[in-house]
């Protein structure tokens, strides 16, 4: 007779510790069930993990749920594992039938990660229980502390219970308790006859914690010493069993039992787990032959099953030899090793390894789906040069805390445990935008019977930035009006969009989230004396939304308060001037589902884009210095700098530490550059990346590219950044979503307008020196560095001498941002970096107060600067208001270099009369300060 069959004589059942598609496919099951009598199968984190991740078996599977989808690792995990179930469950259902509900079952573990959670364990066994839809499903929860109440809220609900990971017998008759409960429970709502449970009790893992202790012991022992030692070897899991088999006859005995009985109930089975031998001292089937007894079952890894078929011996053996398993058990805790230490242990370190399997599990899945999504996906590669090993420990560390588990729970621990948890909503909003994409398309559509040509952004920061890239990358599209961003104060940038459009035509938006920014205001005043076509993006509750109403705009977009400026590009603030300028918002943010996929929560770090993004970046500038983020792109993309330089400043620039991002620095040979530097470059496909990248590559830099297939794979490099900087930010240990220097400027701007209203005029400031028609403004030591200066070039001269290794230079240019300007401070900014070897930013104000500002006040003092101003050609009034856009533009200037100053960084400011030639006289001057 066969071997495993014999095993039923004695009243234990064989499960199969072991699921796999291709054991059901081939009908390895089923000859299983037929031939050797096996009754049942489980399943954990460990055995999908080999099944899916090791073999093609699956792969045209999840091909098909990405082809009409953008499932995540967890949700391909889940349809593949309730699909293997129910055909495992089907299968088995002729068991189940023949045996009146008494086996035939098939188990499903809850997620390991969730082990300590009463609640999370309850939601995620019902919605298994419901999903997989089979009576003969037992949903697996572990013997944690969290996991008992979760064991009788289930079983009170007619769920069938495995409970696993049960070492300690103390642990055990909380289990048994809880079952009972849950029968009495159950009992008063129907009967009892299709409810089971079993009890998973661990064996071969305690005598591999015990014989090392054993053995540890052996070492320095003689004699009978010795002799009694060894005698312990390989003894203690099956004496805990034995005892445990003890308690199982006790608690399922006597008038409680006997009433739940009367009602059908069935007891409680024990389940032998981990019954392969670890130690090859020991007899292949040592944890089978010796656990033989009535009304249990034995789950038997398949290469165990194949050794017992072949030379097993079956006998009743469970309840013999139990005084000595009592005296070896005495006598292990005489010899100082404690059994309850090593369940505690056992359980500890159980729920860590199903998490680490559960982790390569949905690696794997991750690494599938990016094989087979391909261009679907922005592609990312890194070369870390030596931050490498440091970047791999903190992918390791973030792995085992489960810390982006952490990100997308919403938990603030993770950063500075003040208020990130109400700044999240950019998590989700692709989902919730995407539940009404109709309305993205009725209001393009609205544009268009309008009669609209062109459509005018008025907004500053994460308002507006968002905005420009997408025209900027996308670019006019047929038959929709062209899209203009005008984030600035300057009297001559202002004329010159208003001469650019057809006023009559033209649809203004107005798009500030508190709606108290001081620019989007009186921009939206002074347009709006010309025109009343207005449409607003505001959050609820605004003085936007009220002023709005009153005024009779057309439309008013509401915009998620949970979402900060910088994260808000694919909300409203984003898609609406997205769908004004014709693009298709429904494929934008469908395309940004992949990448949201690819960096869920239970994508580990090393498959999640996002989080090995943001890890690398945080890593090389809090533990190599590199923390100059310098941002090249290919022709197309030129622009998304402008939104990444607010995100990543914004974001990390505060307490003295950050990232500082350089944008549309031009590339040079690697002697230009020190170590302080980590190259972030994006191309879009059929466009070449810089000239030099490789060289720098080769020469030791960190470089990380971002490849993307198309333009509309924008909202997956938006979101993927998003991800990444708010990683990098816990990393660096700062809050990523608060600029508390921000408002600093505004402040002091809010004293200068405020002061101008009442005077009429600005407070008068002295400048610490004039040559000619320049101005040169100067607080304390950056004064005091200036004297003895005899001309412009002198004072030049004197300023960037301060500038060391490490360090960063920047303009900040609140003049009118042209083609021709931009080119001037573009020569200049590059001939102080070739001559200072270092990093250098070329940036417009007031935009920038809104973006890196909160870094360079805020972040590391390793920041050089000269702010510009000028005279405007001709300045604009502001309606209803004393002051005009020139005066707000001087205060935005005066602000900030005030701020700057007070916050000891190194800043000049200079002034000159005329932008055009004034520009012309400061280049001559720097050119002479450099020589």
């Amino acid at each position: 007779m066969n071997r495993l069959r014999q095993l039923e004589k004695f009243g234990q059942s064989v499960w199969l510790d072991n699921l796999s598609r291709a054991l059901l496919r081939t009908g390895g099951l089923k000859k299983l069930i037929n031939e050797d009598g096996v009754k049942g199968v489980t399943s954990n984190p460990s055995i999908f993990e080999k099944s899916i991740g090791h073999s093609d078996d699956y792969d045209d599977a999840i091909a098909g749920l990405l082809k009409h989808g953008s499932p995540d690792a967890g949700a391909i995990f889940r349809a593949l594992a309730v699909k293997d179930i129910q055909d495992a469950a089907d299968t088995l259902r002729g068991v189940y039938d023949a045996t009146g509900a008494a086996d035939g079952f098939v188990s499903m573990e809850v997620s390991p990660y969730i082990a300590m959670d009463t609640e999370a364990t309850i939601a995620e066994a019902r919605s298994l229980w419901h999903a997989v839809g089979r009576d003969n499903l037992m949903i697996k929860v572990p013997a944690t502390k969290a996991g008992i109440p979760a064991i009788e809220v289930l079983i009170g609900e007619g769920i069938n219970v495995n409970i696993t990971l049960l070492f300690a017998r103390d642990m055990y008759e909380a289990v048994a308790n809880a079952y009972l409960n849950g029968l009495e429970a159950l009992a008063r709502k129907r009967d009892l006859k299709k409810i089971a449970s079993v009890a998973s009790f661990f064996v071969s893992r305690i005598d591999t914690l015990a014989d090392k202790e054993i053995e540890a012991k052996l070492k320095a022992a003689q004699g009978e010493d010795a002799a009694r030692l060894k005698n312990l070897l390989g003894k203690t899991a099956i004496a805990n069993a034995k005892l445990a088999y003890e308690q199982y006859k006790h608690l399922f005995s006597g008038t409680r039992w006997d009433a739940l009985a009367s009602k059908g109930a069935r007891p409680q089975r024990l389940l032998w787990a981990s019954t392969s031998t670890k130690n090859k001292a020991y007899r292949d089937v040592m944890y089978v032959e010796t656990l033989i007894g009535p009304d249990t079952v034995n789950t038997i890894p398949p290469e165990t099953l194949d050794a017992f078929r072949d030379h097993g011996e079956a006998a009743s053996t469970l309840e013999t030899n139990v005084a000595e398993a009592k005296q070896i058990l005495a006598d292990l805790e005489r010899e100082g090793i404690s059994l309850d230490r090593i369940t505690d242990e056992l359980v500890e370190d159980g729920v860590a390894k199903f998490a680490e399997a559960a982790d390569k599990l949905y690696g794997a899945i991750a690494a599938k789906r990016e094989k087979i999504l391909g261009s679907r996906l922005v592609q990312m590669s890194q070369s870390l040069g030596d931050a490498k090993s440091d970047v791999d420990a903190a992918i390791a560390e973030w792995t085992h805390d489960g810390k982006i588990r952490a990100l997308w729970a919403k938990d603030k621990l993770l950063w500075t445990n003040a208020d990130e948890d109400k700044w999240l909503g950019w998590l989700d909003i692709v989902e919730r935008e995407l539940a009404d994409p109709h309305a993205f398309e009725e209001f393009a559509s609205w544009v268009k019977r309008e009669g609209v040509t062109d459509v005018v952004l008025l907004g500053m920061g994460g308002s507006s930035l968002g905005a420009e890239v997408f025209t900027e990358c996308f670019g006019p599209q047929s038959g929709a009006p062209k899209l203009h961003v005008l984030d600035s104060t300057d009297p001559d940038q202002i004329r010159a969009l208003e001469s650019a459009v057809n006023i009559e035509r033209t649809l203004f938006i107005v798009s500030s989230k508190s709606g108290s920014t001081l620019e989007p205001n009186i921009l939206k005043d002074y347009f709006h004396s010309k025109s009343h076509r207005f449409v607003a993006i505001t959050d609820p509750g605004s003085s936007l939304e009220k002023a709005a109403k009153k005024e009779d705009f057309s439309h008013v977009f509401l915009g998620d308060p949970a979402i900060g400026g910088r994260y808000s590009v694919l909300s409203k603030f984003g898609l609406i001037p997205a769908a004004a300028m014709g693009l298709d918002v429904k494929r934008l943010l469908s395309s940004t589902q992949d990448m949201i996929a690819s960096c869920s929560e239970l994508t580990p770090p090393e498959k999640n884009p996002g989080v090995k993004l943001g890890i690398a970046l945080g890593v090389l500038a809090a533990k190599h210095g590199r923390d100059k983020v310098t941002i090249g792109a290919s022709k197309t993309l030129s622009s998304v700098g402008l939104w990444l330089e607010q995100l990543i400043a914004e974001s990390t620039g505060k307490q003295g530490k950050g990232l500082i991002p350089i944008d549309n620095e031009p590339l040079a040979k690697p002697d230009v550059y020190g170590n302080d530097r980590v190259f972030v470059h994006l191309s879009l496909k059929g466009e070449t990346e810089a000239d030099g990248l490789a060289t720098l590559e080769k020469s030791g830099q960190p470089v990380i590219r971002l490849a993307l297939d198309n333009v509309y794979q924008l909202g997956q490099l938006f979101f993927l950044s998003e991800i990444a900087v708010a990683v990098a930010g816990a990393v660096i240990g700062i809050n990523p979503f608060d600029q508390p220097d921000v408002e600093a400027s505004k402040i002091e701007t809010r004293k200068l307008t405020d002061q101008y209203e009442h005077d009429g005029e600005l407070p008068e400031e002295k400048p610490a020196a004039r040559f000619d028609s320049v101005l040169v403004f100067a607080r304390g030591k950056n004064a005091e560095a200036l004297s003895g200066a005899n001309s412009l070039a002198d004072a030049l001269r004197a300023h960037l001498k301060s500038l060391s290794p490490g360090d960063y230079f920047a303009f900040l240019a609140f003049i009118d941002h042209n083609k021709k300007h931009e080119a001037m401070l573009q020569s200049m900014r590059t001939r102080i970096r070739d001559v200072k070897k270092v990093a250098t930013c070329a940036e417009f104000g007031p935009r920038f107060l809104h973006s890196t500002g909160q870094a360079y006040k805020g972040g590391p003092n390793s920041g050089v600067f000269i702010t510009i101003t000028a005279n405007p050609v001709q300045d604009v009034d502001v309606p209803g208001r004393k002051f005009s856009f020139g005066v707000v533009e001087k205060a935005q200037a005066a602000g900030d270099f005030a701020v700057l100053s007070e916050r000891g960084r190194r800043c000049l400011r200079i002034h000159l009369d005329n932008a055009d030639a004034g520009l012309e006289q400061f280049n001559a001057a720097l050119e002479a300060a450099l020589k």
